[in-house]
């Protein structure tokens, strides 16, 4: 009867830690009016321009094609995604999402968060539960603290991260189990679970099992105990690897193309900022918007909890030597707050590209801990423990009320102040004389700290409406779904109109846009080469020509039918799109067929594998790949140099050149432009090319009408300015926002249609006529003419892409250091192509062995402590 008492208050003490977190998040998000509770939503920042697009992909995959787990034409022109997927999507919690199509997506979104705060403070609850470190109602006010502490309010949008805090509690007790129990099943299976979930946070979880193994040494006997727990120790973590391994291994692969080749190369031994500065994160509600792209580790957990960790140092019922090495491990962790080598450490070799110190939530759970460790029932600090807690307090306060920072106000000081004058004079009550009102006071001076904190945070961000999300992404999947039900075949799709660079993930469609982390260099250095904004980690189809139209099979585009209509924000100007007939319309989209689109794969001439990559003009570079590939002499160019017909100088010096030169206002205080106008003698395109240093200097109109222009590229770009427009002026107006402009490579080059078309008909003479398809395979057939010897394809090369031609297996070379091809011989071929990931076969072998091989270690040491219990002997107390 008594057993059953105490499961049951167990199980309401482990409950209500669940439903606290969920309860007092929940009822923000609601005051927020955040969906489904009003009109805003959760998306801000990451969430609401990639994560949330990664969620629809994961939706559709589930649902309509599994294969796309493994590879994605809607990933740029196309790109792996078990890498992807392992850093983005593999939390158990994202299957919810099945159940939240379209605009319901954000609805979804904030149920697996509000879970996610309910199971950190659940975890961590047992966790506390049961070490004994804290029993009863007490709980709630460390798991609470756990769950709400200041690196999960400001990560919240990074979804993705936060499965570690539900985790890492279960790999500590594992970790407890192998030190105090020499049982190592807990810990391997949790630590795996952790690797598969997100190998990147997993990264932070083992470095912390090391500190904490240092922490636990003390406790060990004889250094034979400790070598036997270190060897234990590291067994185990490589079992954990082991049995992760079927996603590892294409993961480190897929890193090394990919994200793995942004390392840093020079580590410098360095400060990042005056060490104090991070004192002010000991204030409630220290951090905002700025803070997102740099600042500070954000570390809060309450006054009380801060300074019951504080308090263990001094803690004469915890063994010296186990207080030092507490000691060694916090102050390891504040060098890594600042210091520069021991920050790449924990983020794997690599400058995090906005939220630093990703890692702090580690040190949380560590402060937490040591807190649940020293504010037992029957602790009470003297007073000359007190009195150097005090002047820290003091110190540090008096310290932070100096700074200027964009993210304190003095309210928030001041509150920081009450709370901890409130959390020392809670230190100082004797418990013995009212046990209950004391734990009562306990848990409400911390759930009230770290709630105010939270709600402070959160409040100086801005979010995205629902509308302005659940408007656009109707109208997108409308659009898409009209493309899927009129042609099933396999094609790109180009639009003028973006919320994000992940829309193609977002309606379900191939594309040329993408913003990941994983995203090959060798993606982004192309599209930049032929003129489309990129970068580290990003590219867009923004700026098409009518030849990367047809090369790259854009067989579809899509346009605003209403210009006016703000639910569809214009990102590119395509006048060229005008004259293809339209197939269809959706609310406010237009959809129409380009007729000059090539298949993925076509016949090609050899000529293409040796044509290097010798211009910056990216429509030069166009004209070379296009020639080469029908045969045809590279220095024949398709574009054509337009000149101005006039210039008009406005508050700038006069220049006889256009290009090149820096432009200087004459006169400070007055507006400066420069106007040039261009009359097309024919009716063929028009493009305009534009240096990267044009964009943060001057605006851009054409014919006195701001157009739509993405503002981030590195490299040269092409705008499309007229089409069918014969004799019609065309007026570009460069507006300084400078004191000057350099109008770098600011040309005009006209489309020469009819040698575009001779060179499109060669190429279209051999397609690939494609029988079967998914999103890693394509079987179709080929009739490659006499001057064809390479099936040239649109898919970038990768070394899990495998081609089968004739039923036998062919060597793929990679062209323009991007593509793959396939050399063939004259005539017609029956063609495979294939993507699986690399290793992903020897990770399955690796983990099915690893799973066996530690099943059956682990039951042998069962049946032997079994039969030491039975037998004579006694067990060791190594």
């Amino acid at each position: 009867m008594l057993t059953t008492i105490r499961s049951h208050q167990r199980s309401f003490i482990l409950g209500i830690s669940f439903l606290l977190p969920i309860l007092l998040m929940g009822s923000y998000f609601a005051y927020r009016q955040m969906a489904p509770f009003g009109p805003s939503s959760l998306l801000t920042v990451d969430l609401g321009q990639q994560y949330v697009d990664f969620f629809a992909y994961l939706r559709a995959s589930l649902l309509h094609h599994p294969s796309s787990f493994f590879y994605s034409f809607a990933k740029g022109l196309g790109g792996e995604m078990w890498g992807t997927d392992a850093y983005y999507l593999l939390s158990p919690l994202n299957l919810l999402l099945i159940f939240f199509p379209g605009r319901f997506l954000t609805s979804g979104i904030m149920l697996i968060l509000l879970l996610r705060y309910g199971l950190a403070g659940l975890s961590f609850a047992w966790l506390l539960d049961k070490t004994g470190w804290q029993k009863g109602p007490r709980i709630w006010a460390f798991s609470t603290a756990y769950a709400l502490n200041g690196w999960m309010i400001a990560n919240q949008l990074n979804m993705l991260w936060l499965d570690a805090l539900v985790i890492l509690p279960l790999i500590i007790w594992g970790l407890l189990k192998l030190f105090y129990r020499r049982q190592a099943g807990t810990y391997i299976f949790w630590l795996a679970v952790m690797m598969v979930d997100n190998y990147y946070m997993a990264w932070m979880v083992c470095l912390f099992t090391l500190l904490l193994v240092c922490w636990l040494m003390p406790e060990a006997r004889t250094w034979r105990a400790r070598g036997r727990f270190i060897l234990r120790y590291g067994l185990s973590s490589l079992a954990a690897a082991g049995v992760a391994a079927v996603t590892l291994f294409p993961t480190i692969y897929a890193l090394m193309q990919s994200k793995g080749t942004y390392t840093e190369q020079t580590i410098y031994s360095r400060f990042e900022y005056f060490p104090f500065k991070m004192l002010a994160k000991l204030v409630p509600g220290s951090f905002n918007f700025d803070q997102m792209p740099s600042g500070q580790p954000n570390i809060y957990i309450g006054m009380l909890l801060m300074m019951a960790a504080f308090l263990y140092f001094f803690n004469r019922q915890v063994k010296l030597s186990r207080r030092l090495a507490a000691l060694g491990v916090t102050f390891f962790f504040i060098c890594s707050f600042c210091y520069e080598p021991l920050d790449l450490l924990w983020h794997a070799g690599q400058f995090p590209v906005w939220y630093p110190y990703r890692f702090s939530f580690l040190f949380c759970c560590w402060c937490i801990i040591l807190a649940a460790q020293t504010l037992r029932p029957a602790f009470r600090p003297c007073y000359w423990q007190l009195a150097p807690l005090l002047l820290v307090t003091g110190a540090i306060f008096a310290y932070v009320s100096q700074l200027k920072l964009s993210y304190l106000s003095s309210s928030q000081r001041w509150i920081g102040l009450g709370f901890a004058a409130i959390s020392l004079l809670c230190l100082a009550i004797p418990r013995k004389d009212s046990p209950r009102l004391y734990d009562l006071l306990l848990v409400c001076l911390v759930i009230c700290d770290v709630a105010t904190s939270a709600f402070t945070s959160l409040n100086n961000l801005a979010y995205v409406s629902q509308d302005e999300f659940a408007q656009y992404t109707t109208q997108l999947d409308q659009a898409a779904k009209k493309l899927r039900q009129g042609d099933k075949g396999l094609y790109r799709v180009a639009k003028t109109f973006t919320r994000t660079k992940d829309d193609p993930f977002q309606g379900d469609f191939n594309s040329g846009d993408h913003f990941g982390s994983t995203l090959e260099p060798a993606i982004p250095n192309f599209m930049g080469a032929i003129g489309q904004p990129a970068g580290d980690g990003f590219v867009t189809y923004a700026n098409g020509t009518q030849v990367t139209d047809a090369l790259f099979g854009f067989k579809y585009t899509l346009a605003k039918q209403n210009l006016a209509t703000p639910t569809l924000p214009l990102s590119g100007y395509r006048p060229d799109w005008r004259q293809l007939p339209t197939t269809a319309k959706t609310g406010n989209v237009v959809i129409r067929r380009n007729p000059n689109s090539l298949p993925f794969a076509f016949g090609a001439s050899s000529e293409i594998l040796q044509l290097p990559h010798t211009t910056l003009d990216p429509v030069s570079y166009q004209s070379q790949i296009m020639q080469a590939l029908a045969g045809r002499p590279i220095n024949k160019s398709l574009f054509q140099v337009q000149n101005f017909d006039s210039v008009q100088f406005n508050n700038v010096q006069t220049s006889r050149q256009i290009t090149g030169t820096l432009f200087k206002k004459q006169d400070f205080l007055k507006p400066a432009s420069i106007r040039l106008t261009f009359i097309p003698p024919t009716n063929d395109s028009y493009y305009l090319t534009l240096g990267p240093s044009v964009k943060d200097d001057a605006s851009i109109s054409i014919n006195n009408k701001a157009f739509a222009q993405s503002s981030n590229y590195r490299d040269n770009v092409v705008i499309n300015l007229a089409h069918q427009q014969k004799g019609q002026p065309v007026t570009i107006t460069f507006r300084l926002k400078k004191m000057n402009v350099w109008l770098q490579n600011v040309s005009v080059y006209r489309l020469k249609q009819r040698s575009f078309n001779a060179s499109l008909q060669t190429l279209k003479q051999s397609p690939l006529k494609i029988s079967h398809h998914s999103s890693n395979s394509i079987t179709g057939t080929v009739d490659l003419k006499r001057q064809q010897r390479v099936l040239m394809t649109t898919i970038p090369a990768a070394r899990g892409w495998h081609a089968i031609v004739d039923g036998r297996p062919a060597a793929t070379k990679t062209v323009l250091g991007t593509f793959m091809a396939i050399p063939l011989a004259p005539g017609h071929h029956q063609v495979k192509l294939y993507y699986r990931p690399p290793f992903l076969i020897l990770g399955v072998f690796t983990s099915l062995l690893t799973i066996s091989g530690t099943w059956l270690v682990l039951r042998y040491q069962v049946r032997r402590r079994t039969r030491g219990r039975t037998g004579t002997d006694k067990p060791s107390t190594d």
